[in-house]
């Protein structure tokens, strides 16, 4: 459907739905780890969350199938930003146009927001029982966990620092823009057939597999404030309505600091061409006995004719 929408609707429409989709799955797995399982019965207690190293790889590898997904949604379309940063990186070094920019941040900020939307949704029944087991009223400001499900913030060995969770998502989100320019180069290794968006998912996943815990890798500005921005309507407050003000600045500062890291310079950003091969008539009109033609030679750009199988080429 959204192949169908030209111009740049077709785009904004496609930023929408690949970040509704990231934030969707996304979302969706840390509710599943939070609310979801220990409210069902399937963990200890009603309250027990993160016990394990397995709920965390559950988080990381949802997260990654969440962006493989998103990217395969709009990759297509709009190129599959989905990702303030990554916009305004390619706009600075990589010739995409200035006024694209702030529509395609406005896409996809309203995309994070509505996947978040549609995951309260889903699992509203779930974080309120989670939140009435714990003794964790969203108004009380106290309803961090259930909270964490749509926003991220430092870990308590922090103290309330913003210095180091600020370096900790700036190299997180460096490595992603890098990583992911490295990816979708045509002069690298690039990969095959339509496997980009997968090996992108894995990205997503190693980063949080090695830099998550610090500050929750959201590593992507409209991710973080878009479900925050929700969280915080829906009925934070307290603790978590303060939390937008001092770590919702978070994604705006990242997101200036690593426009100049990762993407490479416009002047570097030449792609890799195959040489075509042309095909042409020999010059000499010997006939090829098995075929009944005149045989056909291949001739690179530039190059010396190159004789075909049959060897009756000059």
């Amino acid at each position: 459907m959204v192949g169908r929408i030209g111009g740049l609707w077709g785009e904004l429409m496609a930023e929408f739905l690949g970040t509704f989709v990231i934030l969707a799955f996304g979302d969706g797995c840390v509710a599943m780890a939070v609310a979801a399982l220990p409210g069902s019965g399937r963990a200890a207690t009603p309250t027990t969350i993160f016990l394990a190293a397995g709920d965390w790889l559950l988080i990381v590898f949802g997260w990654a199938w969440a962006v493989a997904f998103g990217v395969w949604v709009a990759g297509g379309v709009s190129g599959a930003h989905l990702n303030p940063a990554v916009t305004l990186g390619f706009a600075v070094r990589r010739n995409f146009p200035w006024r694209k920019v702030v529509p395609y941040w406005i896409a996809q900020v309203a995309g994070a927001f509505v996947g978040a939307a549609l995951v309260f949704l889903v699992y509203q029944s779930a974080i309120n029982a989670y939140d009435l087991a714990a003794h964790t009223a969203k108004s009380s400001g106290q309803a961090l966990a259930s909270y964490s499900i749509f926003a991220t913030f430092p870990a308590p060995y922090f103290h309330g620092s913003v210095g180091g969770p600020l370096i900790d998502q700036i190299v997180g989100t460096a490595f992603l823009v890098m990583l992911v320019v490295a990816v979708i180069d045509a002069r690298n290794t690039a990969v095959g057939s339509n496997m980009g968006p997968l090996i992108i998912g894995f990205i997503v996943a190693a980063i949080g597999a090695s830099f998550g815990a610090n500050a929750g890798y959201a590593i992507n500005p409209a991710r973080d404030f878009g479900p925050r921005l929700f969280a915080w309507l829906a009925g934070g407050k307290g603790g978590p309505a303060r939390d937008i003000h001092r770590h919702g600045r978070l994604p705006l500062q990242r997101l200036l600091l690593d426009t100049h890291r990762g993407a490479p310079h416009r002047g570097r950003d030449r792609r890799h061409h195959l040489r075509p091969v042309h095909r042409r008539r020999a010059a000499r009109p010997a006939e090829d006995g098995r075929t009944g033609q005149r045989p056909i030679e291949e001739t690179p750009p530039g190059g010396d004719r190159v004789p075909n199988k049959s060897g009756s080429g000059s």
